[in-house]
């Protein structure tokens, strides 16, 4: 469905020591740096974080949260982990299970350095 999600950083050096690690739990390899922006590349979709290019710093949106899908709970785990070792802060509840409409999930969310809220997801079987 999707081809790509940019957010906004106001520090390009730091989005990207964040990302890397982060994204780098999931198997994704480290960003490339492209004028502002840095560019996580997978087979199915890019991730990127981008200086605004008209000069205003970078916001959160409010009622915004990015998922990461993780192979398993201790991937996301780890996940989590590198977020907060890189800059990030924990939000919500602590990681952990939670039931939802389509089953349970595991979940752990952090804000990245620049305060967007992201969730790292791993869906569980079902029973």
């Amino acid at each position: 469905m999707f081809s790509h999600i940019m957010i906004g950083t106001n520090n390009l050096d730091k989005a990207k020591a964040f990302y890397d690690a982060v994204l780098g739990t999931l198997g994704v390899p480290a960003g490339a740096v492209d004028r502002h922006r840095v560019f996580w590349r997978t087979p199915t979709g890019i991730f990127s974080v981008s200086v605004p290019i008209d000069g205003k710093p970078a916001t959160v949106g409010n009622g915004s949260t990015i998922g990461f899908a993780c192979e398993s709970a201790a991937q996301a785990d780890a996940w989590h982990a590198a977020g907060l070792a890189h800059g990030g802060t924990t939000c919500e509840d602590p990681p952990g299970v939670r039931e939802g409409a389509t089953g349970k999930l595991y979940l752990a969310y952090l804000r990245d350095p620049d305060g967007n809220k992201l969730c790292g997801l791993h869906r569980l079987p079902k029973a």
